[in-house]
Order: C-alpha cells, then structure tokens, then sequence
C-alpha cells in the first residue's frame, strides 16, 4: 500500500514527526492533551449484540453485519492519535500570533477604504477630475487580486514571517511615497505597490491558522482573524473621514506609516515562524535569518543532537504566481471559490454604495456618511467571532455522531471525515435570510424611508452575508492543508476580481433599474446558484481523495526524476566513466 502524503494529520510535513518525545518535552510549552483524548480503542463505539451504530458515512448499520466497517472506524481515530502534538505552541502564544494576523488582515481593507473620503480633496489638489481620480481606485483592486498570487506561493515556500516582512515593507514605504507626493501619475503608482504590500497579508493570515490549530479548533481563531478583515472597510472611512476633514488628505497616509510600524516591530520581534514546511509543528528551528529574539533565545538553550530536528540550509525560494491559478484546476476548490466570490459580490456591492446611495438621499457630509459604516462593521464583527464558535461546536457535534473522538492535541485526519457537510451545513440558512435581508433594504432605499430602516438592515446584511462567506473561507483551508496561503490566495483572486466587476457594474444598474430591483438582481446572483453547494458536499470527499492521489502521484514522479538525476549524476562523476572517455 502506498504511504499517503500526509505524514501527520491535516498535512504536516514529515520533518516534524521527527521530533522525539523528549524533545517535545523541553521544547516548551507543548498544549497537554485534555482529559477528553482516549485511546483508539476507547474511542470505537462500544455496542451490545445485535444493536445498531453510526459508520462515518452517517449511515446505521447492524453490527453483526459490519465488522469490516468497525475496523475502518478504528484505523480513522488511530491515525488521529498517534504521531506528534499538531502544534508546541502554547494557547497563549497561538493567541498572540491569531492577535497579530488579525491586525495585519485588519490593515489592508481599511488601506482600500480610508481613502474613500480623501477622493475629492486629492482630486482638487492635484488638478484632475473625480472619474480621473477614481481611476486609483480601479489599480489598486487589479493589484489587490494579483498580489496574493505571489504572496501566497511565497509563503508556503519559504514561511510565513519573510513574506509577511516583505509585504509591510514594501506597504510602509508606499504610504510615506503617497503622503509626499503631489502628481497624479505617483498617486497611480504608488497605489499599486501600496495595493500589492497590504492585499499581500490578506493570503497569509489563514494559512497560518491552518499552522497553529488543527480543524476541530480553526473556527474560533478564524472568526478572530475574519473579524479584521471584515471591520476594515467600515472602520476604514470613518478614520478617512476624520483625518480629511481636520488634517488633510496626507494625514491618511501617514496615518497608515504609523500603524504598519507598530504591527512591524513587535511581529519582527516576538512573532513566530509558523509554516508547517519549513518548522513543522514549531519544534523545528527556522534558519537563524528567520528567528525572532524569543525564538533565538529558546532553541539556544537546547543541546543540538541527533534527536533534535534541524533545519537544513535551503535557497530563499522564487514564488510562482502560477501555483494559485493551479488550486483553480481542481473540481471542488473551483467551485468553492467561484461560489464565494459570489457571496462576497453580495457584501461588496452594500459596502460599495452605501455612502454614494445614503448621500444622494439623506445628503449626508464626509463623517455622517463614515459613521453610516459602523452597523455593518458591528455585524461582520459579531458574525466572524461567533461563526468561529459555531463551526468548531458542528464539528464536535458531527464527530460525536460518527463515533470520532477528537484529538485536540494531534488533530484529525480529515481524509475519512465529511468536512465539506461540516461546514457548508452552516451556510443555507444564513444565505436564505441574507438574501431577503438585502431585497428588503434595496426597495428600502427605493422608498428612502427613514434612515434608520437601511441602516438596521445593513446590520443583517454583514450579518449574514458575511458569515456565509467567513464559514466558505475556513472550507477553503480545510480543503487544501498542504498549501492553505495558495488556497487563499486563489480565493481572494478570484473574489477580488468578482468585486472589482461588481462595484463597477452596481451603479449602472441602479442607474438602469432603480434601486429595489438592482438590489434584488444582486441577491438573487447570490442566491439562485446555492445549488452548488449540495454538490459540493455530495462529491467534495470523493474529488478530495482523487486529489490526494494526485499528488501522491506526482510527489512519487518527482522523486524517482530526483533519483534517476542523482544516479546520472554519480554515473558522470565516477572514476570508470573518465577512462572510458
């Protein structure tokens, strides 16, 4: 039989299960396992003669019958529990890093929408029209869909801490180039390069959740990390409203100098390689470039021996964007992420004209209209963190029915669980009262009834739209463990693209139809192919294993072109070969 490519569950690269259990012990703080986790024995369902008991395809057979099925149970839960901790980072630590990437997943939406309120007062000053002006809106989404291609690629190469640095590198100096400058062609390009250092984090901040915590805990730190990407672009104009009207339009920029700098220093200093290929669960330590001050101090202390796993030397890697468009050649992970775009054109086209819509009704000023932002980014908030705690209770829920003990300490292997089902089951009913939700606040707006119908509206719209979108997110790690920074990084791609035609395409239907009846368009867009998800959750786990094989496939044909080079070379370099020439 051939070994699978997962050596640890969920992925885990074969480096870390290399780490003896001696060393887990010094390597502290390694999470104890709760007083939950049995054994696989323990954990198989125990049933008297002739009684009945779920399988893990949720079906009920008859013991008598079954035995053959009850040995497949018991192989499930026992490559659950054995191998080594998921992870050696302490809860502590896991927070304080779930806290650092939900400030970096917070920074690049509010860098997109704090300049909402700037439009008018740049394009004043720098001599060119709204529609000229608003042409730096339109590079700055091209680019916030193209850099994550390379951000992500790069982060499952060489680690999440290098591409994370690199991003706000290049983020900080693009807002100190834009606080200077006063031509519209720098206004142009220095919106791209801005684009590309902040939309870059956006692809890394889930692929390290999907480091630290294994699927039955992902939720809650995924709504963690979803809830600052989420409150950005409502939080985002309300700062640029602010800053314009007292401080002027540079103000902005150097507001954001300000705030990359104070996630810099501390992520530099204290903030931990995550990236299960090059630190496997954390006991393995990064290359000395790559270490923070914490790290440097703790593996200094530790004896270097044969038990204790090194990290071998390796070339800084060049990113193919090409890795994310490969995600999009896979049956499930195509119609995951088709399907969420949808849903966020849904979150997008509220957002995006809410402050045009409520201004040309209510005739609202710049701060007004920031503060119209705040009912929505209250409910993404509310949803992400709550969603969190609802998937991981669904997940405890789902492997209790299935007779799968959960091993918080090494995680499950999903290979044999219904994720898909897990997940999507969520997303239904959210989808079916947000649609609703966004029809009723579109003929809202059409009647221009008082303010605060929209804007209690807006609330469930962030509500629910929102969740649903959160909940796909954390299918799209979950569905691709080996490479979870390409997997969202071909998600916000897409999406991204999706929202970039959208936002164009609104104000002309509304234009064209009015309010109402462009509203309930984008609803139904949203709603109508909600099909999709049955399909998904019918097929995903047979498409899983297929893709599994794949790359078992692949990975075994690398190998032997490395084998077969190797020989060649040996062959080349051998003193018999030179006499023969």
């Amino acid at each position: 039989m051939n070994a699978e490519p997962e050596q640890h569950p969920e992925s885990q690269p074969a480096a870390a299960a290399q780490s003896s259990s001696n060393d887990d012990k010094r390597l502290s703080p390694v999470r104890t396992p709760p007083s939950g986790v049995i054994s696989p024995a323990e954990s198989t369902p125990r049933t008297s003669q002739g009684s009945t008991r779920p399988s893990l395809d949720g079906t009920v057979r008859d013991d008598d019958d079954d035995a053959a099925q009850a040995e497949q149970d018991l192989a499930v839960v026992s490559r659950a529990s054995s191998g080594p901790a998921y992870t050696v980072f302490s809860t502590r630590m896991i927070y304080w890093i779930v806290a650092m990437n939900c400030v970096s997943a917070f920074i690049s939406p509010t860098t997109a929408n704090i300049y909402f309120p700037a439009l008018p007062s740049i394009a004043n000053d720098l001599g060119v029209s709204i529609g000229q002006a608003n042409l730096s809106l339109t590079t700055y989404m091209i680019f916030q869909a193209l850099a994550p291609t390379i951000f992500g690629d790069l982060a499952d190469a060489a680690g999440r801490r290098p591409a994370f640095i690199i991003a706000m590198v290049i983020y900080l100096g693009a807002n100190i180039g834009l606080a200077l400058q006063r031509n519209f062609a720098a206004l142009l390009v220095l919106r791209m390069i801005q684009s590309g250092g902040s939309s870059g984090t956006i692809a890394l901040v889930y692929g390290v959740v999907a480091d630290i915590a294994p699927s039955s805990e992902r939720g809650r730190y995924m709504g963690i990390v979803g809830a600052g990407i989420t409150v950005g672009p409502s939080i985002g104009p309300v700062i640029g409203g602010l800053l314009t009207q007292y401080l002027g339009w540079p103000s902005v920029f150097w507001f954001c100098v300000i705030v990359s700098v104070l996630f810099l220093v501390p992520y530099i200093l204290a903030v931990p390689e995550t990236g299960r290929k090059i630190v496997g669960n954390g006991s393995i330590p990064p290359q000395g470039w790559n270490m923070t001050l914490l790290d440097y101090i703790r593996f200094r202390r530790l004896p270097v021996n044969e038990s204790r796993p090194t990290q071998a030397k390796r070339k800084f890697p060049i990113p193919n964007p090409f890795n994310t468009l490969r995600v999009l050649g896979n049956k499930d992970m195509a119609l995951v992420l088709g399907y969420n775009a949808l849903i966020y054109v849904g979150f997008m086209t509220c957002t995006a004209t809410l402050s045009t819509q409520f201004a040309d009704i209510y005739h609202y000023n710049n701060i007004q209209l920031g503060l119209c932002y705040l009912p929505v980014g209250v409910a993404c908030m509310t949803s992400s963190i709550t969603q969190g705690f609802i998937l991981d209770w669904n997940f405890r829920r789902t492997a209790k029915k299935l007779g799968i003990k959960i091993d918080r300490k090494r995680g499950n292997n999903l290979r044999d669980f219904p994720i898909e089902r897990v997940r999507i089951q969520l997303v239904s009913p959210l989808l079916l009262v947000g649609a609703a939700v966004y029809i009723a606040y579109g003929w809202v707006l059409q009647a221009e009834l008082h303010v605060a119908a929209p804007l209690v509206l807006s609330f469930f719209i962030g509500l629910c739209v929102t969740g649903s979108f959160q909940i796909i997110n954390t299918l799209i790690v979950d569905l691709y463990p080996e490479a979870p920074a390409t997997a969202t990084a071909a998600n916000n791609f897409v999406r991204c693209l999706a929202g970039a035609v959208s936002t164009a395409v609104i104000e002309i239907l509304i234009g064209a139809w009015g309010r109402g009846w462009a509203y309930t368009f984008i609803a139904l867009l949203f709603l109508l192919p909600s099909p999709i998800l049955w399909v998904i959750q019918k097929n995903g786990p047979k498409w899983r294993e297929e893709r599994r094989l794949r790359s078992l496939a692949r990975a075994e044909r690398k190998e032997q072109k490395e084998l077969e080079k190797n020989q060649q070379s040996e062959r080349d370099m051998s003193p018999d070969n030179g006499l023969r020439t």
